[in-house]
């Protein structure tokens, strides 16, 4: 699973879920049988090499029609800001389904 999220920093550590208009960095954390297996950052989400399956917004107001458009699957971290938390949050599944 490749889950595509917008931070503001390219620290792994540091680094927190902003708003799709503040994004510095995009992350792309690749995760295999329940693990973290990489986690990339570019500048442009375009820039990846491999194609995100999940994108992780802020909140039920980001503008998320290009990623619906790209068939990716559109999660919302309340809560969860550092990567870790969305990671955990991802694979007990308590990230919330877009609110339209």
């Amino acid at each position: 699973m490749n889950i595509l999220v917008a931070m503001d920093g390219d620290d792994v550590q540091e680094a927190k879920l902003c708003k799709l208009n503040d994004v510095q960095k995009w992350a792309m954390i690749v995760v295999e049988a329940g693990e973290v297996v990489e986690i990339l950052f570019e500048d442009k989400r375009e820039e990846f090499e491999i194609q995100g399956e999940t994108v992780v917004v802020i909140d039920d107001n980001e503008y998320v029609w290009p990623f619906i458009e790209e068939q990716m699957q559109v999660l919302v971290g309340h809560t969860q800001r550092y990567i870790d938390d969305i990671v955990e949050a991802y694979l007990f599944k308590e990230l919330h389904e877009l609110a339209y």
